[in-house]
């Protein structure tokens, strides 16, 4: 596992109270109404992370069987702790080495996932392997960092306040992974690399909720992998840092609450 897909320690806990409602919950929501929309018998989801967009998959098809999966095992107790539906169950599991039979899903969905997967095309050709014929692939990733200014302005806060630090580089696991996969070309590029011949992407915009700035600080320094580079640096180095994305996050939320843009792809 690359340290920027290790969420583990404190991490799961502080992402399901920081991040989940105020970056990834409004596109949950997004996402499972899509999936509803497809009235699928079996669903499997990758990268499920604390479970929010499994939870709202299995209320929004009660009839379906639900199979939410992670890399990592502290990520899905914190989901299986959130979420007791009949309907559901939670699984660690690799996305580019799915332990199921071909065949075996009518959808798969992934929220905010891809941009960890190392080797992008192999995970999208296991998720295509795992699918009956006429199966979907659902999933979602950050657009340019530009277009989301509350965690733009986060990052360049953090790297100024880290880039004198004698421990080395500032960080950027941010521009790196959770944004740095939104090039449309490539995007499609790796799905038809991994069998997929139907490609679609929209944009889609969202909103976090009104006062979400200092969740979103603590939730990007201390509940994401970002927190695994800050700790390479000293204590007062990280303070800075946290204390510089706190104020940069606070500047940069409009009243109404920070906006947000994603791509949204379907893969047949």
């Amino acid at each position: 596992m690359t340290q920027d897909a290790a969420f583990a320690g404190s991490i799961p806990a502080i992402y399901e109270e920081c991040l989940v409602p105020v970056l990834f919950a409004p596109y949950a929501r997004d996402l499972a109404r899509r999936a509803a929309a497809l009235g699928p018998a079996r669903v499997l989801e990758l990268a499920a992370g604390t479970g929010v967009v499994s939870a709202m998959l299995a209320e929004a098809l009660p009839d379906a069987e639900i199979v939410a999966t992670d890399l990592n095992p502290a990520m899905l107790a914190v989901a299986a702790a959130r979420t007791r539906l009949p309907n559901l169950r939670f699984e660690p599991a690799d996305a580019q080495a799915l332990p199921f039979g071909d065949g075996a899903f009518d959808l798969v969905v992934a929220q905010f996932g891809a941009m960890f997967f190392p080797d992008k095309p192999a995970a999208f050709a296991e998720a295509r392997r795992v699918m009956k014929p006429g199966g979907m692939l659902l999933f979602n990733v950050w657009d340019a960092i530009a277009a989301n200014p509350g965690s733009a302005e986060l990052q360049r806060a953090v790297r100024e306040a880290v880039a004198d630090s004698p421990a080395g580089p500032a960080p950027e696991f941010l521009t790196r992974t959770p944004f740095g996969y939104h090039d449309r070309a490539l995007i499609e590029a790796d799905l038809r690399a991994g069998g997929f011949a139907e490609v679609a992407i929209e944009t889609v915009a969202a909103t976090s909720p009104p006062g979400s700035a200092d969740r979103l600080a603590r939730g990007m320094c201390e509940g994401s992998p970002l927190a695994n580079e800050l700790a390479a640096h000293p204590a007062e180095v990280r303070e800075r840092a946290y204390a510089a994305a706190r104020e940069a996050a606070r500047a940069a939320e409009p009243a109404a609450g920070f906006t947000m843009s994603a791509l949204v792809v379907t893969a047949r």
